[in-house]
This record gives structure tokens, sequence and C-alpha cells, in this order.
């Protein structure tokens, strides 16, 4: 629900349990057919996971809906402002298998350090101080994910300017790129490029996205915002930031000058 009124996702989990039931289907019969989990069948009847569009194309297949529910994703449910079945932004880094990231602002979450965290979250003091410690708190955590049994493997892209656009003091930005130089040549499964300022301009320049691989196999973008995140799998989304990402990547350094220029810039920072 979203203002006391069911949203079209909301319906169009309710359609999908009521089309199994009108079949005579168990979920594990339908899961058979759709050639899925049960348990992915259960997660998204009960908004919890969100149908891709593989699983409604093959869903609509299995019942002969005439490609109804594909219909309804797309057309319906894109315009919703609060899908039920929404991860959010942590959910998505614990779940997937990669993560390409782009970041022409500042420094991706997964890879910020806590002073550095601190200053993004105190830049004019819009939050509360309990509020900062929450979210500080928060983005610490999540950097658990990196060091899991199973960690993604994560590719960032970020422009040039990030480097050199101060947060916090001098030593945040230092300590801040030192760590990004390190956390690259170390860390077996995280890559980080940098996009330099005589690239000139390019694509990137809409702003910040995350293309996401889930453990399921399935694709899924993220793009954050000041006020909400937003999720994409409409295949012609993904295709346009795939297209944004190969142009992005293309642009950026190749590995050992990216972290040459890290270690040059955190130096003009000490």
């Amino acid at each position: 629900m979203a203002d006391g009124q069911m949203t079209a996702a909301a319906f169009l989990v309710a359609e999908l349990r009521r089309a199994r039931a009108r079949r005579g289907w168990s979920q594990e019969e339908l899961a058979k057919a759709v050639n899925y989990s049960p348990s992915m069948v259960s997660a998204v009847e009960l908004g919890q996971q969100p149908p891709t569009a593989k699983y409604l194309e093959l869903l609509d297949r299995a019942l002969d809906t005439g490609g109804l529910f594909s219909r309804m994703s797309t057309e319906l449910v894109s315009l919703d402002r609060a899908q039920v079945w929404l991860r959010g932004g942590r959910a998505i880094e614990t779940q997937a298998q990669s993560l390409r990231w782009y970041e022409p602002l500042h420094v991706p979450g997964l890879l910020q350090t806590e002073a550095y965290a601190r200053a993004v979250f105190e830049a004019g003091s819009l939050l509360e101080p309990d509020e900062v410690d929450r979210r500080l708190a928060d983005r610490m955590e999540r950097h658990e994910i990196l060091y899991s049994d199973r960690p993604p493997k994560i590719t960032a892209v970020i422009d040039e300017v990030v480097l050199r656009r101060q947060a916090g003091d001098r030593k945040t930005m230092c300590d801040q790129l030192l760590y990004l130089a390190r956390v690259t040549t170390e860390h077996p499964r995280v890559r980080v490029l940098v996009v330099p300022a005589s690239a000139g301009e390019h694509p990137g320049f809409g702003g910040p996205f995350i293309l996401a691989v889930l453990s399921d196999g399935s694709q899924l973008a993220y793009l954050d915002s000041q006020i909400r995140g937003q999720e994409f799998d409409r295949p012609q989304d993904l295709h346009r930031l795939q297209r944004v990402w190969e142009t992005v990547l293309g642009e950026a350094l190749p590995p050992q000058e990216s972290t040459k220029l890290m270690r040059e810039v955190a130096e003009s920072w000490s």
C-alpha cells in the first residue's frame, strides 16, 4: 500500500497468486512449469522478491495469458512510487555476484573510509547528528560484504574530480585515496578505475548508477538519488545503462595508471 491505496506492484502480486490458483497449481507446480525454485515463487507472491522480466515471460507462457503480466510490469508497475518488492541498495549489495559501479560525484559507499563517509553525511549540516551516526554505522557495517565468504566482484569507475573534491579535512582525503589505491591492488575482487579529467564530456555525466548481477543470475540496475533509490530490470533500461558503462569504462585509465593517479593525488592532499 502507498498513501492507503493499493499500488500497481501489489495488484500484480495479487493477480499472480489468483492466476496460479485458477489454474489449480500449487507453488511447487508453478515453479516446475517456469523452471524456478518454489522458494522464488513464494517470495514473489509474498512481495519479497521482484518478478524479473524473464520470470514473467515464462509465467505468461505457462499460464497462456498472452503476455498480460509482462505488460502489467512494464506499463503499470514502473509508474509506482512505492513498489512492494524494492530491495534497497544494501540488499542488492548483499545479493550480488558482481557490481559494476559508476560514480562521478564521490567515492562509492562500499569503498569509503569512516572519516570520508562522515564528511559526506555531515555536508551542509542537513542531517541531525543522530541521523549522521545511524547512516555512518550502516555504511561501515555494509563494508563487511567485501570480506564475506563470497564477496561480490566489484568494478568501480570514478571520475578524477572525485579524487580532487575535498570531503572532510586534507588528512581525510589523503587517507581515503590511499585506501582506494590499496584496496584495488590488494583485494582480489575489487578494481577501481579513474576517468581522467582530460577525457572531457562523456555519457556518464548523466549520473551515477550500479549494474548488478544477483545470486540467481538476474540483472538489475540501481540509481540512487537525494530522495530514494530506483531499481530497474527492463531489458531496454539495462541495455541503455550497459552502453553507458561500456563508454565510461573505455574512457577510464588502465588499472596501474588509475592506481598511480590515486597515489599522486593522495600525496597532494598530505
